[in-house]
């Protein structure tokens, strides 16, 4: 129910962004932040009470990441919306919101069931919930960058593309620190508590480190001026792409040890 209603909100807040963005307005609308500050309680209060009934950080199977994930996405959203101070880039809220819209609708899937179960043994660790937890931090950072990364590809006037240029990479540069710490340092700290090796070229593990080298090829492009700013964008791109391949591809596609997340 909880989670139902958030999505509803979501929709109400794209639908509102879609009317001042048919209007042409150059400003974000004075609705949709406070509808993202409902969303986020929402789905905060969902996560503390399901971590109650099962005793852990529930973040531990596809349905209490969705929640998580989109719940930190939300933060992000709202944090943007207020210390941004040149409030032009109503396109990037907007790209934002579908985006947690899509989480929710997957949580809502079949693909997600809702059962409350304890997890298992393998889960019940310190260094799983700091994996899983901070990894999805770094995610909802990537996933605005992502959104800036194609807008910054659709906008034609230079001292614009400037601005949003700095606002993908702070985006990125913010979550590079946060997901390299849960999904590669504290990820193998607990696969070796779980499995007794640190690295097992698992699927997920192999597809996390794809992302973490692109995502550094991406922080690197700054260093090398006479690379195009277009290939930084693709590396954005591409890099989020690869977050997402390595949530869900991997975990229906190739099946490894990370299977019961």
């Amino acid at each position: 129910m909880i989670t139902t209603l958030a999505f509803i909100l979501l929709i109400i807040a794209a639908i509102i962004q879609i009317i001042f963005l048919i209007k042409k307005q150059t400003a974000y609308d004075p609705i949709s932040l406070f509808i993202f500050i409902g969303v986020a309680i929402l789905l905060c209060i969902n996560f503390i009470d399901r971590s109650i009934k099962i005793q852990f950080a529930a973040i531990t199977n596809t349905f209490e990441s969705l929640i998580f994930y989109c719940m930190n996405l939300m933060i992000v959203i709202i944090l943007f919306r207020v210390l941004v101070k040149n409030k032009i880039y109503p396109l990037i809220i907007f790209g934002s919101t579908i985006v947690a819209i899509a989480l929710l609708a997957i949580a809502s899937s079949p693909i997600a069931p809702r059962e409350v179960l304890p997890p298992v043994p393998a889960l019940q660790s310190t260094w799983l919930s700091l994996h899983v937890s901070l990894s999805f931090i770094g995610e909802a950072f990537f996933a605005v960058g992502f959104i800036t990364a194609i807008y910054y590809l659709l906008v034609k006037d230079e001292e614009k593309k400037k601005n949003i240029y700095r606002l993908m990479y702070t985006f990125n540069a913010i979550g590079y620190p946060i997901f390299t710490a849960g999904a590669l340092i504290f990820g193998a700290i607990w696969a070796q508590y779980a499995w007794g090796s640190y690295w097992s070229w698992d699927p997920k593990e192999t597809w996390a480190l794809i992302t973490w080298l692109v995502y550094t090829a991406y922080l690197h492009t700054r260093l090398v001026p006479k690379i195009d700013k277009k290939v930084a964008a693709l590396l954005s791109i591409i890099g989020f792409s690869f977050t997402v391949f390595t949530f869900f591809g991997v975990n229906y596609l190739l099946r490894g040890m990370h299977s019961y997340l």
